[in-house]
C-alpha cells in the first residue's frame, strides 16, 4: 500500500510539471490557464482516485500545488516536460488508457484555454501524444 501511495503521490507531482510545462511554453502562464489546471484538477483529476495525504487532502491537489510552486520557482517549460518523461519511462503501469486520456484532455484544455494554441503550444501537446502512445 506504502508503495502504491508514494507513485502515485509521484504520478500527481508529475502531472503538476507536466501541466505547468504547457501553460510556459510560450513564456508565460495566463491566469486563464492557471484557472483552467484548478478546475480539471477539481472537475476529473480528484475522482480518479480516492488517496490522500495525511491531512485528509487528496492526493490530486499535489498537481495544483507543484503547478503553484514552478510558478514561483521559474522552471522551464523543457525542464519540467522531461522530468515528468522520466517519471512516465519509470513507472509506464501507472499510466493506464484512462490516465492518459486525462493528461491529453487536460494539456489540450489549457492550451486552448486562451483564444487559440500558439505554434510552442501545439509542439508540446505534438510531443505529450508522442509519448503517451
Amino acid at each position: 500500500m506504502e508503495n502504491t501511495y508514494q507513485i502515485k503521490s509521484e504520478l500527481y507531482k508529475s502531472l503538476g510539471k507536466l501541466f505547468y510545462a504547457v501553460a510556459i511554453c510560450d513564456g508565460s502562464v495566463y491566469l486563464k490557464e492557471w484557472d483552467k489546471v484548478e478546475e480539471m484538477v477539481k472537475k476529473y483529476w480528484r475522482k480518479v482516485d480516492d488517496f490522500k495525504d495525511n491531512s485528509g487532502t487528496a492526493l490530486a491537489d499535489q498537481i495544483e500545488v507543484v503547478f503553484d510552486w514552478l510558478l514561483e520557482y521559474e522552471k522551464t517549460s523543457d525542464e519540467c516536460f522531461e522530468e515528468f518523461r522520466e517519471f512516465y519511462e519509470k513507472n509506464p503501469q501507472v499510466f493506464t488508457k484512462k490516465i492518459k486520456s486525462l493528461i491529453k484532455k487536460t494539456t489540450k484544455a489549457i492550451a486552448n484555454s486562451l483564444l487559440k494554441k500558439n505554434k510552442s503550444e501545439k509542439k508540446i501537446l505534438k510531443r505529450i501524444d508522442l509519448l503517451l502512445k
